[in-house]
């Protein structure tokens, strides 16, 4: 694992400069720190502000960079304005990225930099359509690269006090709409306050999947038994539906990353 840090280390030293992709998410975290430890002031952090990205994000975001004092730029983005992006075809992160990478591109040129985002090895064999848009612009995936894994990432986060290291899978907001239902700002804001209200009651490890008027909630197995108390129940009811969804329920599968995938024929991108 710290052969496979040092050898992350080589990579940025070769790129010289370097732009990362920065959500403030445990991969971009630690390839943001990193990249500022080995190369100072040649690496910058960018975070793209946009409709579908938390505002619980953002501030984790900024907090890590003042924290670690990373140089860190906040750009934003404007996904919502493409009908392709709207629509919200399968491929959807694929116009998501193509507009995060369209503004990447043009300042990694002003700094005579290469673009890298945070990509590990587990991410292989996921369907992830915004992988496309990364190799049409060139963007490097340095994590990949030296073959480190989530749980190493995460154990190398821990060693280096990164807040991320335990942080849950994130992803953008829009991932909670069902393909092919029309993404908009309004949807976006209902599933973060359903999901602040999720996080506020205790819950950790979740995603709110939003089909109009229901919410079929994802929990985690370890949380479920929770989320099934009589008391804890009633409280999520009451809360989303103050939030505007008319039924709420509960999805017995538990807590899954890309579960709207399921219902897809895909191939990994």
């Amino acid at each position: 694992m710290l052969a496979k840090e040092a050898a992350l280390e080589g990579v940025l030293t070769s790129l010289d400069s370097v732009v990362v992709a920065y959500s403030g998410g445990v991969d971009s975290a630690y390839l943001a720190y990193v990249a500022s430890r080995t190369l100072g002031d040649r690496a910058l952090a960018v975070t793209a502000d946009s409709p579908s990205y938390s505002e619980r994000h953002r501030r984790l975001a900024i907090q890590i960079a003042d924290q670690f004092g990373l140089q860190h730029e906040i750009i934003h983005t404007h996904e919502l304005d493409r009908p392709e992006y709207r629509a919200n075809p399968a491929n959807r992160c694929y116009f998501c990225k193509h507009e995060l990478y369209t503004h990447l591109t043009r300042m990694a040129a002003d700094r005579q930099a290469t673009v890298v985002d945070g990509n590990n090895a587990d991410d292989r064999g996921d369907y992830r359509p915004g992988r496309q848009a990364a190799r049409e612009f060139g963007v490097r995936s340095p994590l990949d690269e030296v073959d480190l894994k989530k749980d190493e990432i995460r154990e190398l986060s821990r060693r280096a006090g990164l807040p991320t290291w335990d942080e849950p899978a994130s992803a953008c907001l829009s991932s909670r709409i069902p393909y092919h239902a029309e993404v908009t700002d309004e949807k976006l804001r209902t599933i973060e306050r359903a999901e602040q209200a999720l996080r506020a009651l205790g819950f950790r490890v979740f995603r709110v999947r939003h089909h109009d008027e229901l919410a079929r909630i994802e929990i985690s197995r370890d949380e479920m038994a929770r989320a099934l108390d009589v008391e804890i129940g009633s409280a999520i009811v009451r809360e989303l539906k103050a939030i505007g969804y008319k039924y709420v329920s509960l999805d017995l599968q538990g807590y899954r990353t890309g579960s709207l995938n399921e219902g897809l024929f895909l191939r990994p991108a």
